[in-house]
């Protein structure tokens, strides 16, 4: 947007809910801009594409109607598929109807947050670079900013028509007279950031919307991705930029021995070489900064590594191929296979070495003894997040000044690596974000960041481009964390536990799902531990990070126990849950009972899993159980296994409560991706070690889910009957990573009287 005309600023303090916030309005070039902070000559500084080089400069804030009707919504989040493109212009498009054809989304960059004093980090629209768009502080802060939009656009039409307010609407894009007459928004956009409004309008009731959860709207960037004009961070070119192929230690943790550059030196493109020493000193941030997710060596810490820079990306790959390497191992090379690190964990479970007792509810141990009526030993393996983008980036490093264009889920993260890994302040880094080929929380720590600009300092006012090969995006991946578990219980007379012992151990090991389970209320004994044991492997979050391996432990551990008892397992969990004070849980068992047609006769060799499990609740950490919080979901898969020990998967059905909804169409298909994702992880995916090195590199030796795969399900049923619809809007992406392969397991041990505790299931000889 170029600036044309002469700036007109109001501020006036704006009273919501007894909080004080600044609302600024802007008029430029004939429009209107909105925003909860005060204008600064600063915000016109940052192009969101400064690689096309258009003229003039593009604005950063929340809200933006230009005089051709254009209405810009921006963002600090990514949109990765998680919809936040679109949802931020739903919830706009509550309080100010819009045209939608004339909608635009743009990104705000993370060096707005350091101008402005860390507005966009510390609350409300902007808070969490990498959060949802649903967050109270968000959604209410928009529909505000929507409705004071919407009053001053009404305000100036009815001067310029001469009229009075009472007699001018709104409709989309457009206000109109009641005789009438219309303007578009963009007509009087810029005297509409003149007017000066006696009090903020409030927004409407809830009971009064007309688009959240009562319309869905495609994502707006699908035309885009379709026609191919979408700019991901490998498509990315740049005036005289270069290329570099990047190999880290094949252990993971080991160090650069020696190479010889010379014998490829003279390869047709290439430029020179860049050692990345784990090592070297970092500057660290100045005093005041911080990172969200910290500067941490095993979570975006440098790797030893070198790279070779060329012309092209292919000249560079070919030559780093060819150039004599040598690596030591280090202390890595002593996990000799995958199964040595597994006999490791499960001594760990045997042998705990002072493990963190994180609940100790009466004397499970005592109740439990020697005799434990049910007992398991649980195992989620290391698992890659293939991302449909490999790992990629681009830098610029300038002497007083760091630019990067990256393909991350968090721009803050990456703006405080890239200053740490230059020891430039943060206010001399500027970060583009590009748009992102899947994540699935690979992208967030900015591990990649760093090596990114590792090799790019070595070649300072060049653009350098870091591309990782799909082998090397996989094997230096930050995996879904290995866990093992050991569950026993003592059941009581009618069958019910009453005491239930739960060790877990594994990279990162914690309780979510487990230690804020509402069973624990039906159960008076119930002690919960966990030790932290890793291999040399890096591990990240991974779609539902712990909370996937917790809920496929435990809710297959109560389907064990349920079994045990002769109960239906549905009914027995109704039974753990009668006391719990959110009766959404029941609810959601008995609806996905009636959709599935739990109970009823399957047919011949088909036989149906239950499961249910939360998501957030009580804020990700709670040890205890929380009504009212997160986002449940109750699943039933319905499956076949044929005589050579296949399985097939006819039916998924979830009954969900989030809450409130925005976008229906998006959260179904957030959930119906999850379910096809967690299966096809829990059915074949697995990271395997040979003397600290990752096994797998490609989708030759790595199994994912295919579209002819037979286990992938035919048929997804999503219902959302059981909503509550309070003043919770909590997730989707995560929810339903977890109960449906523990629902899986339990059919599958309906129809063959075999437990799948460990994953992959499809290695285990069911036939």
């Amino acid at each position: 947007m170029a600036l044309m005309g002469k700036l007109a600023i109001r501020h006036r303090p704006l009273s919501v809910n007894r909080r004080q916030f600044v609302l600024s309005t802007l008029a430029l070039g004939g429009g209107l801009m909105i925003g909860l902070t005060p204008y600064r000559e600063s915000m016109a500084a940052t192009s969101a594409k400064p690689w096309e080089g258009g003229e003039g400069t593009e604005f950063t804030a929340y809200l933006s109607i230009g005089p051709d009707n254009i209405v810009t919504v921006r963002s600090t989040t990514p949109d990765i598929g998680n919809g936040t493109f679109t949802a931020n212009p739903m919830i706009i498009s509550e309080e100010l109807p819009l045209d939608w054809s004339l909608v635009r989304g743009e990104y705000i960059p993370p060096e707005r947050d350091l101008a402005e004093g860390g507005k966009y980090s510390t609350s409300g629209y902007l808070a969490y670079f990498s959060g949802r768009s649903t967050e109270p502080e968000k959604l209410h802060e928009l529909l505000q900013l929507a409705a004071s939009t919407r009053e001053r656009l009404r305000q100036a039409a009815a001067e310029e028509w001469s009229a009075a307010v009472a007699d001018v609407t709104v409709e989309e894009g457009r206000l109109r007279h009641a005789d009438g007459r219309t303007l578009t928004y963009g007509e009087v956009a810029e005297k509409a950031a003149t007017v000066e409004l006696a009090e903020e309008p409030a927004p409407k009731p809830r009971a009064d919307w007309a688009v959240l959860g009562k319309q869905s709207r495609n994502k707006l960037q699908m035309p885009m991705i379709m026609n191919g004009s979408t700019v991901y961070g490998i498509d990315l070119k740049l005036p005289g930029m270069v290329y570099a192929a990047l190999r880290q230690s094949p252990v993971q943790g080991g160090r650069l021995k020696s190479y010889d550059f010379e014998a490829v030196r003279g390869l047709s493109g290439v430029r020179g070489v860049a050692v990345v020493d784990p090592d070297e000193p970092r500057a660290g941030l100045p005093e005041g900064f911080r990172a969200p997710f910290g500067l941490t060596a095993s979570q975006n810490g440098p790797q030893a590594a070198i790279a070779v820079i060329a012309d092209s990306y292919w000249e560079a790959q070919t030559a780093l191929d060819l150039m004599p390497v040598e690596w030591e191992a280090g202390e890595g090379a002593r996990w000799t296979s995958t199964q040595t690190f597994y006999d490791h964990l499960s001594d760990r479970l045997t042998n705990p070495v002072d493990p963190n007792i994180v609940v100790a509810e009466g004397d499970a141990e005592a109740e439990i003894g020697d005799a434990a009526d049910v007992e398991a030993e649980f195992l989620t393996p290391y698992m890659d997040h293939f991302t449909m983008e490999p790992l990629n980036g681009t830098a610029l490093v300038e002497a007083d000044r760091l630019e990067m264009w990256l393909p991350t889920q968090h721009t803050q993260q990456a703006l405080f690596v890239g200053a740490d890994e230059t020891g430039l302040h943060p206010e001399k880094v500027l970060v583009n974000q590009t748009w992102v080929g899947t994540g699935f929380g690979r992208r967030v720590y900015n591990d990649d960041t760093r090596m990114v600009v590792a090799v790019a300092k070595t070649m300072p006012g060049v653009p350098v481009k870091v591309v990782w090969s799909r082998e090397e995006s996989m094997r230096q991946g930050r995996y879904r964390q290995v866990m093992a578990g050991r569950f026993t219980a003592k059941l009581d007379e009618s069958g019910m536990p009453k005491a239930i012992k739960s060790s877990i151990a594994g990279a990162g090991a914690g309780h979510m799902g487990i230690a804020n389970s509402p069973y624990r209320l039906a159960v008076p004994n119930w002690l919960i531990q966990t030790q932290n044991v890793n291999s040399n492997l890096l591990t990240g979050p991974w779609r539902g990070p712990g909370w996937n391996s917790n809920c496929f432990m435990l809710e297959s551990f109560i389907n064990q126990c349920a079994e045990k008892a002769g109960i239906d397992a549905i009914e027995y969990r109704k039974t753990l849950l009668a006391e719990f004070e959110d009766p959404a849980w029941i609810r959601l068992l008995d609806l996905v009972k009636e959709k599935s047609g739990w109970g009823t006769d399957q047919g011949r060799g088909i036989a149906q899993g239950v499961a249910i499990g939360n998501w957030g609740m009580g804020g990700y950490s709670s040890t205890a159980p929380v009504g009212f919080s997160g986002t449940t979901v109750a699943t039933v898969v319905t499956a076949e296994v044929s005589r050579r020990g296949d399985i097939y998967i006819p039916r998924v059905d979830l009954a969900v409560d989030l809450g409130s909804l925005i976008n229906e169409d998006a959260v179904r298909q957030m959930l119906e991706g999850g379910v096809v994702m967690t299966l096809g992880a829990a059915m074949h995916e697995e990271i395997n070690l040979n003397n600290g090195r990752v096994v797998e590199g490609n989708l030759d030796s790595y199994r994912l889910a295919r579209q002819n795969d037979p286990s992938l399900p035919l048929e997804i049923h999503v219902h959302f009957e059981g909503l509550s619809n309070g003043e919770r809007f909590s997730e989707a992406g995560e929810p339903p990573m977890g109960p449906p392969p523990p629902a899986l397991a339990h059919a599958v041990y309906k129809l063959t009287g075999q437990w799948l505790n460990r994953m992959p299931f499809g290695r285990q000889n069911l036939a």
